[in-house]
C-alpha cells in the first residue's frame, strides 16, 4: 500500500488523489438509489470525503485496520461532514462486520496489496453478511484470461511482489467465482483511467451484465 506523505497537515495518498475524480464519475449511477456505503481500506480518507461530500444522499462508513486508524481518522473528523461516520476499525480477517448490512460496499486499491488469503476471507465475510440487494464496488488492476491488460501493469505486479511477496494483481475471473460464490452477480464492469477497472456486483442480481 502506497505510504501516505502529509499535506496541508492530514495524511495524503498520491494515489487516491489522481483516482479520485474519475471514480466519483461512475458513482452517482452507481449508488443512486443507495442510502448507506461501508468503505473498505479507508486509507486516509480522502476517497470518504470527496464521495461524502458529492453524494449527500448517502452515509458513508469508512474504515480501517485497527493498526492503521491513525491514518484515517484526522481528515475525517476535520471534514466533519453529517453524511460521514466516525472511522471505525475493521479487519477483514476479524471484523467486526456491521449488524446492520449497508446499501453498499466500496473498496479501491485493496485486493492487489493484501494476500490471496485475505481476499478469499474478505468475500466469505460478505457471503455470510451481505444481504439480498447489496452492491460491492471494487475499483484497481486486474489480469484478464490469466494474463496483464498492459505491460505497465506488469511492471506494477513485479514491483509489488518484490515489496511483498503476497502482493500482486488478481485475476478477474478468480475475484469473480469468489463473488459468485458469495452469492453476488456482476452487474458492471467499467474502464477506468491507467489500467483500473471499477466492478460492481450485486446480491442475487439478475440484472443483465454491461461491460464497458
Amino acid at each position: 500500500m502506497e505510504q501516505p506523505t502529509v499535506h496541508s497537515g492530514l495524511p495524503f495518498a498520491q494515489s487516491a488523489e489522481n483516482n479520485r475524480e474519475p471514480i466519483l464519475a461512475e458513482l452517482p449511477r452507481l449508488l443512486e438509489d443507495r442510502n448507506s456505503v461501508l468503505e473498505i481500506g479507508a486509507g486516509t480518507g480522502q476517497h470518504a470525503v470527496a464521495f461524502a461530500g458529492a453524494l449527500t444522499h448517502v452515509q458513508w462508513q469508512p474504515t480501517e485496520h485497527p493498526d492503521t486508524l491513525v491514518t484515517l481518522r484526522p481528515r475525517v473528523e476535520a471534514a466533519a461532514l453529517a453524511n460521514l461516520a466516525s472511522p471505525a476499525a475493521l479487519d477483514i480477517a476479524e471484523g467486526p462486520w456491521p449488524s446492520v448490512w449497508p446499501d453498499a460496499v466500496y473498496t479501491a486499491n485493496t485486493l492487489h496489496i493484501v494476500s490471496r488469503e485475505l481476499v478469499e476471507q474478505l468475500f466469505h465475510a460478505l457471503g455470510e453478511h451481505a444481504t439480498p440487494g447489496s452492491r460491492l464496488l471494487v475499483y484497481g488492476p486486474f489480469n484478464y484470461n490469466g494474463s496483464f491488460t498492459t505491460p505497465s501493469n506488469e511492471q506494477f505486479d513485479a514491483w509489488l511482489r518484490e515489496r511483498n511477496p503476497v502482493s500482486g494483481i488478481r485475476d478477474f475471473e478468480w475475484v469473480d467465482g469468489l463473488a459468485q460464490a458469495a452469492g453476488y452477480a456482476l452487474v458492471e464492469d467499467v474502464t477506468m483511467p491507467a489500467n483500473n477497472r471499477l466492478l460492481c456486483w450485486e446480491m442475487g442480481a439478475s440484472a443483465p451484465f454491461k461491460r464497458q
